[in-house]
């Protein structure tokens, strides 16, 4: 049950706009009445299928279960931030990229530069690749006598991450011996499954478990989230709060009072009858820069499928793209008006900015520059928000806008649930199973077998049995 009360809920209820998805509004390319009626019966269904398998969808019971795993989160808070001057993670995928959305959402947008009297707590370090040149970076820019690192994975054997893990404990015990490796090091993994588990009971690490049922990229309100959150001083509480509002805001059977369930229509009908199959996703805040990284990989590896359940092939898509305003009004902005109607672009826009930028006079003198004076960023940015958003309608192409209030934990909570949501009602849309990755699994088999892992003796010969590239087309 949350602590906030109804009215702090409304008030900070994320607030969302699909009429521009609608062909009443953008033309002959947007949806029509007639095709969100005939697909109503799939809407129902996608509905009960979602809510059906409440229990098994772990992640979304996660706003209340977490909340009895907070204390310790919250001690291990105070411990790094008591030790360090450095807070890495050692992940990647949804252990990462969670992480760094929620960061860059609720601390100082330059928050590893600041002086550390101004920052108050440990600069952030996401170590989600295995690019050489990054590691050796790192460990010129961090004294591990002030460092804790946090290694993420629940599988307890993802390649990238162990590897990594193996570097920084030799490292560490070297330098500290293996009794000073639990000042240094939090585990964050499968309860039972997997290698993390066993070197974490071996060495007594302070440990977190991820939850049955929840994967990587539905992960961020589990520790593989809460932990980094903490770390970095946000009201975890808040964030869980807001997931669960979302929730009960989506749990209405009615696809016209459900908003999650509404969007996920809209995009499937984009996509199957308009040929939508381009998502781009444009806040207009800094803060929610990496929200867009975040989310596509959920709805990517979630629904980039080739078959439907039951085996047929159906091979859907619609591709996530990334973007920003409004820096990318002068690089993509361009193809949105005047390019093919082959995508949704989806607009987060926000209220009330954390800071207040007014533009003084300077040039008075120079009409087209002293109109500007008097006027602040936070006018400018809200009205190249509604100008963009105008111009993308007008020029006939479907587009949705998001809303934030403010950007604090509770928001960020909501905006995080309802894309999970969303995501899982399209899987069910879909007839998909929108919690599996089993194209990742495949370059993922054919890497160990490169390496030479145990058992993989067959994927190693059939790499080998490849047919070889034609010379004429290689330069």
């Amino acid at each position: 049950m949350s602590v906030f009360s109804k009215e702090y809920c409304e008030k900070m209820r994320v607030r969302i706009d699909c009429g521009n998805m609608l062909a009443e509004a953008v033309g002959k390319h947007g949806i029509t009445a007639e095709e969100i009626s005939e697909m109503l019966p799939r809407a129902e269904g996608a509905f009960a299928g979602v809510e059906k398998k409440h229990g098994e969808m772990r992640w979304r019971l996660l706003p209340e279960t977490q909340l009895e795993i907070l204390p310790a989160v919250e001690e291990a808070a105070e411990f790094v931030r008591s030790k360090a001057d450095n807070f890495v993670i050692l992940g990647i995928g949804g252990s990462a990229l969670g992480p760094i959305a929620v960061h860059r959402a609720l601390n100082h947008l330059y928050h590893n530069d600041l002086p550390s009297e101004k920052r108050k707590s440990p600069r952030l370090f996401v170590e989600d690749n295995v690019d050489p040149e990054r590691m050796a970076a790192l460990l010129d820019v961090i004294d591990t006598d002030r460092t804790v690192f946090n290694v993420i994975t629940k599988s307890g054997s993802t390649s990238e991450t162990m590897a990594q893990l193996l570097i920084i404990t030799r490292m560490l015990i070297d330098r500290y011996g293996e009794e000073g490796l639990r000042d240094h090091l939090i585990a964050t993994t499968d309860k039972q499954k997997g290698n993390l588990i066993g070197i974490a009971k071996k060495y007594n690490l302070r440990t977190f478990i991820i939850p049955d049922g929840v994967g990587g990229r539905f992960s961020e309100l589990c520790p593989v989230g809460l932990v980094a959150a903490a770390v970095g001083g946000a009201d975890v509480r808040a964030l869980l709060a807001g997931a669960g509002y979302m929730d009960e805001l989506c749990s209405n059977a009615d696809v016209k009072r459900n908003p999650g369930l509404m969007l996920a229509l809209l995009e499937i009908i984009a996509a199957e009858k308009h040929g939508a199959n381009i998502g781009v996703l444009m806040p207009y805040a800094d803060s929610l820069k990496f929200m867009a990284d975040w989310y596509a990989q959920l709805w990517a590896e979630s629904l980039g499928k080739k078959l439907v359940k039951d085996g047929k092939v159906l091979r859907f898509g619609q591709t996530p793209v990334k973007s920003l305003g409004v820096t990318d009004q002068h690089s993509q902005v361009q193809l949105y008006t005047e390019g093919p109607f082959d995508k949704v672009i989806t607009f987060i826009g926000v209220d009330k900015y954390r800071s207040e930028v007014t533009i003084p006079h300077s040039f008075d003198d120079i009409a087209d520059v002293a109109f500007l004076s008097g006027h602040s960023f936070n006018e400018l940015i809200k009205s190249e928000q509604m100008a963009t958003e105008y111009a993308v309608t007008r020029s006939g192409h479907m587009n949705k806008t998001i809303t934030l209030p403010v950007v604090n934990p509770f928001t960020i909570g909501e905006l995080l649930y309802f894309f999970e949501i969303q995501t899982a009602y399209a899987g069910e849309l879909l007839n998909i199973n929108a919690f599996d990755q089993p194209g990742v699994e495949e370059g993922k088999n054919a890497t160990y077998a490169m390496l030479g892992k145990h058992g993989y003796d067959e994927k190693r010969r059939e790499l080998d049995s490849a047919k070889p590239k034609k010379a004429e087309y290689i330069f």
